[in-house]
């Protein structure tokens, strides 16, 4: 599905905060996907780095030892 096409999707929320949303014209939409673009940013990135938690971890070694990136092929 192209990023811009919207899926009709059902939530269950808070009434309250259904209510005084409304009042204060906060589009619950926008609102929604910007937290769910946030939290799949979130949740992505925490994939990346348990994926590569060797690597960084050698990595930030060298530098404490006060090897650089690249040091090898100097």
């Amino acid at each position: 599905m192209p990023p811009n096409r919207k899926a009709p999707t059902n939530l269950s929320l808070r009434r309250d905060l259904v209510e005084h949303a409304k009042t204060l014209k906060i589009n619950l939409s926008e609102v929604l996907e910007g937290a769910l673009v946030a939290a799949i940013c979130d949740k992505e990135r925490a994939a990346w780095v348990a994926e590569n938690r060797d690597a960084i971890d050698e990595y930030n070694e060298r530098v404490e030892r006060g090897e650089g990136f690249g040091d090898d092929w100097r």
